[in-house]
């Protein structure tokens, strides 16, 4: 099938920077499709392979509906739902390339929403004039790029035209990337931090001399989204989720959150995994004047300028310890959780500032107390950071794997 350059955004209202995006993809030898996402209308400066009618009725609602509720609202989230739909469609058709978006405030949630329907390694590139601007939510977990419009797209001028050949050429060359295939054993996801990088290097070095690809996912809320998204599209043999800090943030209105779901993805998906209690013993918070008025005469340290960690205390280690049991206790694969008893983190080890084993201890038996018989626990007398406690999650792991069924392969 050959291959195309997918081209969407509002063709009403910026029909003239579309024409000349589009313009500039030909140029590069190019076949290009077109989706409007625009409501009012569309544009007679080049061919639109599928109207904004169609994308609207892909997402519920139709242009007269949308027209006459004057909801902008409503319209933005109805054409955006709409042209993933269709995308997705389209990616299972084969042939897409590359996908590029372009767009002010509505045009770049469109734009960005839809784009969550194509795969990750398919390029997706969005010149934007919100690109400097935080839309961690919009991106989500894809490998979406973003690039400054600097000026409105609101008619052409010399910055803008410079700038919509640049991105044109971009997504050309981004769509010509290939790579060489490796042959690996499989391919691991693993959660850190920078309390447990020690850990997560020794299990990464043991697990790549066994043959294994590891792709490691930062615990900041962003990275655990990240890893569970990829884990229920199947992208993983087993997970070593020895970082799960996360969950401390979620219960403590953290700014590293990864949100409710956080740890199911491998239990729902019947995918082998290996846990750890990395840093429970902390919540994140940015600066200290940013900490909740109901925690500011906590347990606190100044990791960095911007990063304030709190440390938890007991009865937090029991909720955490019952909801991190709870989760695990989904699992259709072989799931095992194992417990570093010398401490949780880079600074929970003795002499450390976090260092607190009574307060270790009541989520070690939390955990225990609420795990149902078919998730096994291991206690190791090491530090997490410890090449022992790498050693014993790395075989942990391996036999995990070995253990599972054709059924349980995600």
């Amino acid at each position: 099938m050959q291959k195309y350059i997918l081209l969407l955004g509002c063709f009403d209202t910026k029909g003239e920077a579309f024409a000349y995006l589009r313009a500039r993809l030909l140029d590069q030898g190019e076949r290009v499709l077109t989706i409007n996402t625009g409501v009012m209308g569309t544009t007679t400066d080049f061919p639109v392979d599928i109207e904004a009618e169609e994308v609207a009725r892909a997402g519920g609602s139709t242009l007269t509906e949308l027209r006459q509720h004057h909801d902008r609202g409503r319209a933005v989230k109805v054409m955006g739902e709409g042209a993933a739909s269709i995308i997705a469609r389209l990616v299972a058709q084969g042939g897409l390339a590359a996908a590029i978006g372009m767009g002010g405030g509505g045009g770049t949630y469109i734009a960005l929403s839809a784009m969550q329907s194509i795969p990750m390694g398919v390029p997706k590139l969005c010149l934007s004039t919100l690109a400097v601007k935080d839309l961690s939510r919009q991106v989500g977990h894809k490998d979406i790029t973003l690039m400054p419009s600097v000026v409105d797209v609101a008619g052409l001028n010399s910055i803008l035209k410079n700038l919509i050949a640049q991105a044109a050429a971009a997504i050309v060359a981004m769509s010509k990337v290939t790579t060489a295939e490796e042959t690996t054993t499989g391919r691991i996801a693993i959660s850190m931090f920078g309390n447990t990088t020690a850990c997560v290097d020794q299990c990464t070095a043991l697990l790549k001399a066994r043959g294994y690809e590891v792709l490691a996912f930062h615990a900041n809320g962003v990275g655990g989204r990240a890893m569970e998204a990829l884990i229920r599209e199947g992208c993983f043999e087993a997970v070593l989720d020895i970082t799960t800090t996360e969950l401390a943030d979620d219960l403590c209105g953290g700014i590293c959150s990864a949100g409710p779901d956080r740890l199911q993805a491998a239990a729902e998906r019947g995918v082998p995994q290996v846990v750890a209690p990395g840093c429970l013993d902390m919540v994140n918070f940015a600066q200290p004047d940013t900490v909740p008025t109901p925690y500011q005469q906590r347990e606190l340290y100044r990791w960095a300028p911007d990063v304030t960690l709190m440390r938890t205390n007991a009865e937090e280690n029991q909720v955490l310890g019952q909801r991190l049991a709870q989760k695990l206790n989904r699992a259709t694969a072989p799931t095992a959780v194992v417990l570093p008893l010398k401490g949780l983190s880079q600074i929970d080890a003795e002499g450390g500032i976090f260092y607190r084993p009574e307060v270790d201890r009541v989520l070690f038996e939390s955990i225990k107390s609420h795990l149902a018989a078919g998730v096994e626990v291991l206690e190791v007398d090491a530090h997490m950071n410890d090449p022992a406690f790498a050693a014993v999650l790395v075989q942990k792991l391996l036999e995990v794997l070995a253990k599972r069924s054709p059924k349980s392969v995600a």
